[in-house]
């Protein structure tokens, strides 16, 4: 049989959630042989399961393990320290393999677009969970902790490990895989109150109920929530998913306690940013003046619109001293040369995967799979169906139009070579992986990671 001699090759693009669970439905797939080459601009792989995950979520980051299954597949190469839409293009790779799919995900930030928003002090929560990750593209952030109130605009998960690290005992954080220089201002910091901001009511906030679960059980520091402010949710209460209810009776359970000493969690509902004012202080920090000093604050009231609960601002509004303003109201989709883009959406316009243009015309070849097909929704698990729905598309597309377009691996190893790419491979970042593990052994923590593909590829020459 032909298949047997010339597998379908495919070019993953981003080596996250996504474009693992595709490799691996593509791999295991039984009609016919496929060969996959992923491509990743870092050395070290795995997404935001490494860099995304908050290092006092362990658990989570077990998700790897399958991915390093998928890994060791002899059809499977890794190719790292390799920027597509840089290095090479979607059109090279669309010349070179039979499939190309992007799962390059969201790497931009959504803006508040409000006045004072570029002002010191004003961050993307995206660049803080980079940092504390050690994140090669953040590590290098500065954060200046030295104020008493930071405010995270946004309720969802990323909201809300950002205000749990805030407000966490570092100790409890010493042997984790947290970035050495974020661990060292962290323990630091002067951080006493976190102010979350939910622009709508109790029953529209995101975050799962775990992860306030978590803030609420750290010692030290005390939730509150007005009880006013969740009496809508709970006159509602029967009308709400099984797991709304579960969170509006939680908070409702925070509210009623008592108030204690120590650091604090607030969460404001109906409540939007609406500007931000600095002092015009020299901070030591930034060198420079124009420094975050006061956020004004918009309360909002729910209206129906279409079916669903929005918010709209009322003209009433209060104002909050804080040194830090974190706005985590999602992640963002960033174009690449070439490929289509939904620019109102953050994605690339796909149907089902396929990827189509403007005019919806199919792009022949060209897939998506992650929050580049979707947006960014879900947890790390919710990726893998939506992978498994590409795959099965591409594999029907394969096996509809049998003949192989795609040249040999050699192509693109010499076309890489001759551009003076230095690529690395699996096997190069589990040395890495072990470098790692042993430097973190040293300081008696779980990791210690590289910071950059630079400091990655000294210690493999070394």
């Amino acid at each position: 049989m032909p298949d047997a001699v010339r597998p379908l090759r495919v070019a993953i693009v981003g080596s996250g959630p996504a474009g693992f669970y595709a490799a691996d439905a593509l791999l295991k797939n039984k009609t016919l042989p496929v060969e996959v080459d992923m491509f990743e601009r870092l050395i070290a792989p795995f997404g935001l399961v490494r860099s995304g995950v908050a290092p006092d979520h362990q658990k989570i980051k077990r998700a790897a393990k399958a991915f390093e299954r998928t890994a060791s597949d002899p059809l499977f190469r890794l190719l790292g320290n390799v920027q597509v839409g840089v290095d090479v293009s979607v059109g090279e790779l669309l010349e070179l393999y039979d499939q190309v799919l992007l799962s390059v995900g969201s790497s931009g930030d959504r803006k508040l677009g409000i006045p004072g928003e570029a002002l010191n002090g004003s961050h993307a929560a995206t660049a803080f969970v980079g940092w504390y990750n050690g994140h090669p593209s953040f590590a290098h952030e500065e954060f200046d902790l030295s104020c008493q109130r930071a405010i995270v605009v946004g309720m969802g998960n990323v909201a809300m490990d950002v205000a749990r690290l805030l407000v966490r005992r570092t100790s409890e954080l010493a042997e984790t895989d947290i970035a050495a220089h974020a661990h060292r201002a962290l323990e630091a910091s002067r951080v006493e109150e976190v102010v979350l901001l939910g622009r709508r009511g109790p029953a529209e906030a995101a975050f799962d109920l775990g992860e306030l679960q978590d803030i609420a059980g750290l010692e030290g520091v005390d939730v509150r929530i007005e009880a006013a402010q969740l009496q809508p949710a709970l006159d509602q209460l029967e009308t709400l998913s099984a797991g709304d209810r579960r969170k509006v009776e939680f908070m409702a359970e925070l509210a009623a306690r008592p108030p204690k000493a120590g650091k604090v969690v607030r969460m404001e509902f109906l409540a939007s940013p609406a500007e931000l004012t600095g002092s015009g202080k020299p901070t030591e920090l930034t060198g420079s003046g124009n420094k975050l000093s006061q956020v004004k604050i918009e309360r909002n009231r729910l209206v129906e619109r279409n079916g669903q609960q929005s918010a709209q601002g009322t003209g009433e509004y209060l104002e909050l001293e804080a040194g830090l303003v974190f706005r985590s109201i999602g992640y963002a989709g960033v174009p690449l040369p070439g490929v289509p883009f939904d620019e109102k959406r953050g994605v690339i316009p796909n149907h089902e995967g396929r990827v189509v243009t403007a005019s919806g015309e199919t792009v022949r070849a060209l897939y998506v799979a992650g929050w580049i097909k979707r947006g960014p929704s879900g947890v790390i698990g919710t990726n893998k169906p939506d992978s498994a729905q590409t795959a099965q598309h591409m594999l029907a597309d394969a096996a509809a139009d049998p003949a192989r377009r795609g040249a040999s691996r050699e192509a693109i190893d010499g076309l890489l070579s001759q551009r003076g790419l230095k690529v690395t491979t699996y096997t190069d970042w589990e040395k890495v992986d072990r470098l790692e593990l042993e430097r973190g052994q040293n300081a008696g923590k779980l990791r210690e990671k590289f910071l950059s593909n630079a400091e990655m590829l000294e210690a493999l020459r070394e």
